[in-house]
């Protein structure tokens, strides 16, 4: 009936024996279907769990989320309303250069001329130009505003009510210092990027002011400006003025000076800044010069004339008269030749002939012999000319000597003319260029965008407040939660369980109303009956030959649903036909007898103490109204309760009870702060742990299970009681774990006597809808009492 040879394969301990909690613990495990792989996969982070946690704290997010939108509300009540004006002002720096001997290399994207205009516009001398200019000092709403931030603001919306300092209670001299000290105060200025435009933003709580100071500065700003350049140009013409007559006197000075000296010195000056021996050695120099190079030309003629070589000279050969005789001469001996060959030279005609070329040849000598002639005269010349240049150079060069010793000091005296002209010179041309200047008085900065009255403040924003303050409480309420659950100690899913404790989870029992509680056991149709049959089926296939035929039920502390587990594990086994005695063995507060309903007169303790008579041993063992269930009470409440269940006579109770049923469940008391749990662990095959749900703490029930360990106690499982399967849990893999599914077929039947929690409540109230908010409203608050609780 209990499946105890379902695997053969496998061989199980016989009778008797003490199971091993390893063998156990794998098939437990291998069943679960939440296994270790699963566990150690839940390790990772789930990006749902953000979502497991927003529904489980729903509530609590609802309500300071409403608490943030109420103080966003109340925040924006209290600060005053803010008007912002905005003035765009064109930045003009010059391109062109101002003077002829100052290098200025200016652009229009010069960053510093625009960081230099922003930092004047917010400089406190602007400022109190534009109080003096708008009167800002003698008006008592600029001087005292509202406060920006206070309870008294929701009074004044609400009411108009507001007090005011008088203006008479201040000097001038107070009044004008807070009038600049608000102006810088709620002034701005910001550079429009990849522009020359500089915006100018004033925030004030009129708005009139608020456009009215706005382009203030920006006018304030460019008079400003205008009024230096022109007081710059003023001063600079009367420094320049007086500089002039100090150097015109100094140049005057110099230059008589300067001829003074040339005078009593001899010193006579060329039009070019030359003395005139200086001028004349330049030309002799130039001079000898030629006439060296001359006497060289001619040299070279005269040495070709000494060698025989005058008759092919160019002046010979140029010289028409010669050419003419030379011709002649050549046609007379051309004739000559020709008439050899008939004539002899004898004859009369021949001889002619002889006498007119002899003649000629005369008459050519004699005419290359005057051209070398003359050729020898200009070489003549030109020794004596080169000469004479010479003697002449040499005298000039002594009078230079003499002349540069007197000429050291006219330098000197020169040159500080010379100076002195040209400071005077560039003074009278700056003098001329700032005139000028100051006449034309040019605009550095132009208003491009005047400031506009503003019609809606521009602070505080509602939207802006109400998402500020969503925000804040958000994030206060993540704190809280991370709070609550770290200091949430307790279990709240099985893979905790299963990831602290190292246990198997045989079953998840779930949550139901105290109410409801008996209802629900006697309804084989709920969804507790539901779960108990499932953990049923777990303990099934807890060991190799199926349930363990002893089976200790315990709880790491009270109320932990213990004896619940007992009596429905009981009915639930005897519906298979197995034979099921089940023993209260919590000698100290006995349960079972409450839940059959059966009087606890004599049990377990009178059996122990041997205070009952053997006629009436039969009669300990009673019978219930459910099939094959029988019922070993408690007894009498004994002084030394952990003395009777270490008793081998306990142990001998159990073990013949084990061969006379086919299952023996043992309602023990809680592990923490007693004995007796550990003490009957060892008498049973099998030890169940029922953990609560957000009840016990994880130090507590890994007390209790070492505890058991150490007893040598057979662990074989746990079973998680109390859970909320109304509700999301932190793994999605519970969505099934739901009453529409468990409660299949027919509503719960009511039981008889039992007084129906919606008597008197209209008929909508009483719907499984309506009724499954309470129980999610109930548990909510319930657990999150049970985790305040038990927090360390």
């Amino acid at each position: 009936m209990l499946d105890r040879n379902r695997q053969p394969q496998i061989a199980g301990p016989r009778h008797g024996q003490a199971l091993s909690a390893d063998l156990y613990y794998d098939g437990a495990q291998n069943y679960s279907p939440y296994g270790r792989d699963y566990a150690a996969h839940d390790e990772r982070f789930n990006p749902l769990k953000l979502l497991f946690y927003v529904v489980q704290y729903r509530w609590l997010i609802v309500m300071m989320a409403v608490a943030g939108l109420v103080a966003g509300i109340i925040v924006t009540m209290m600060q005053t309303p803010k008007y912002q004006a905005t003035t765009q002002l064109e930045v003009l720096v010059p391109s062109a250069k101002v003077f002829q001997d100052i290098e200025v290399v200016s652009e229009n994207s010069d960053l510093r001329a625009f960081l230099t205009a922003r930092e004047k516009l917010k400089s406190r001398a602007l400022a109190q130009r534009v109080v003096f200019q708008l009167g800002l000092s003698e008006k008592p709403d600029f001087l005292f505003p509202t406060p920006s931030f206070s309870l008294s603001n929701i009074l004044y919306r609400a009411f108009g009510i507001s007090k005011s300092p008088s203006i008479q209670e201040k000097t001038p001299e107070e009044r004008e210092a807070m009038a600049i000290k608000r102006v810088l105060k709620d002034l701005t200025v910001n550079l429009v990027t990849n522009t020359s435009l500089l915006s100018i933003t004033f925030i004030d709580q009129k708005p009139r002011y608020a456009s009215d100071v706005a382009n203030q500065v920006a006018q304030s700003f460019i008079d400003q400006r205008l009024d230096q350049t022109s007081e710059t140009s003023d001063l600079a013409r009367q420094f320049i003025q007086e500089q002039v007559l100090q150097v015109k006197q100094k140049l005057q000075k110099s230059e008589e000076e300067l001829v003074t000296y040339a005078k009593d010195a001899g010193i006579t000056v060329t039009g070019d800044d030359k003395s005139l021996i200086g001028s004349n050695i330049e030309a002799l120099n130039t001079a000898l010069a030629t006439a060296i190079q001359d006497r060289l030309d001619a040299g070279r003629v005269v040495d070709q004339i000494d060698k025989g070589r005058g008759s092919s000279l160019s002046p010979v050969l140029e010289s028409d008269g010669l050419q003419k005789l030379s011709e002649k001469l050549a046609d007379l001996k051309s004739q000559y030749q020709q008439k050899l060959s008939i004539l002899k030279p004898g004859f009369p005609e021949m001889q002619q002939l002889q006498s007119q070329i002899k003649e000629l040849t005369r008459l050519y000598n004699n005419g290359v012999l005057a051209i070398t002639d003359s050729l020898r005269l200009k070489y003549q010349e030109a020794q004596n000319k080169e000469a004479d240049l010479k003697s002449k150079l040499a005298e000039m060069e002594k009078q230079q000597v003499v002349f540069n010793d007197k000429n050291i000091k006219y330098t000197i005296l020169k040159r500080e003319v010379d100076s002195n002209r040209s400071q005077y010179d560039s003074l009278i041309t700056k003098l001329n260029e700032v005139g000028v200047s100051s006449e034309l008085k040019t605009q550095s900065a132009a208003i491009v965008d005047f400031a506009t009255l503003p019609v809606s403040p521009y602070s505080p924003r509602l939207i802006i407040n109400l998402a500020i303050a969503l925000a804040l409480f958000m994030a206060l309420t993540a704190s809280i939660i991370y709070i609550i659950e770290l200091l949430n100690n307790t279990f709240t899913n099985p893979e905790q369980v299963e990831r602290e404790l190292g246990l198997a989870m045989l079953g998840i029992l779930p949550l139901v109303d105290d109410r409801e509680l008996t209802a629900s056991i006697a309804d084989q149709k709920s969804g507790l009956s539901e779960a108990y049959r499932s953990l049923r089926t777990s303990l099934q296939f807890s060991g190799a030959e199926g349930a363990p035929r002893s089976l200790l039920v315990t709880s790491s502390e009270p109320s932990e649903g213990k004896s619940t587990t007992s009596f429905k594990l009981g009915q639930d086994f005897a519906a298979l036909g197995a034979k099921v005695l089940l023993i209260d063995g919590d000698l100290r507060k006995p349960n079972l007898h409450r839940l059959f309903g059966l009087d606890n007169t004599i049990g377990l303790s009178n059996l122990l103490t041997d205070t009952v008579r053997k006629e009436d041993v039969a009669g300990i063992f009673r019978t219930t109204k459910y099939p094959n269930v029988t019922v070993l009470t408690s007894g009498t409440i004994p002084p030394n309760p952990a003395d009777l269940l270490s008793s081998p006579k306990m142990a001998l109770i159990v073990t013949n009870l084990g061969k006379r049923f086919d299952l023996v469940i043992i309602d023990a008391p809680p592990i923490v702060g007693l004995s007796d749990a550990p003490i009957l662990s060892r008498l049973a095959e099998g030890t169940l742990v029922v953990i609560s749900t957000n009840q016990v703490t994880r130090k507590a029930a890994k007390t209790a299970l070492k505890r058991l360990r150490a007893a040598g106690a057979n662990v074989i499982g746990a079973a998680m009681s109390k859970f909320a399967v109304n509700k999301f849990d932190y793994n999605y893999a519970y969505k099934y774990m739901n009453y529409q599914y468990y409660e299949h077929g027919a509503g719960t039947p009511k039981i008889e006597g039992k007084v129906d929690d919606g008597a008197g409540q209209p008929s909508h109230a009483k719907s499984p809808a309506f009724k499954r908010l309470v129980r999610r409203l109930r548990s909510g608050v319930d657990g999150f009492v049970d985790r305040a609780k038990s927090a360390p």
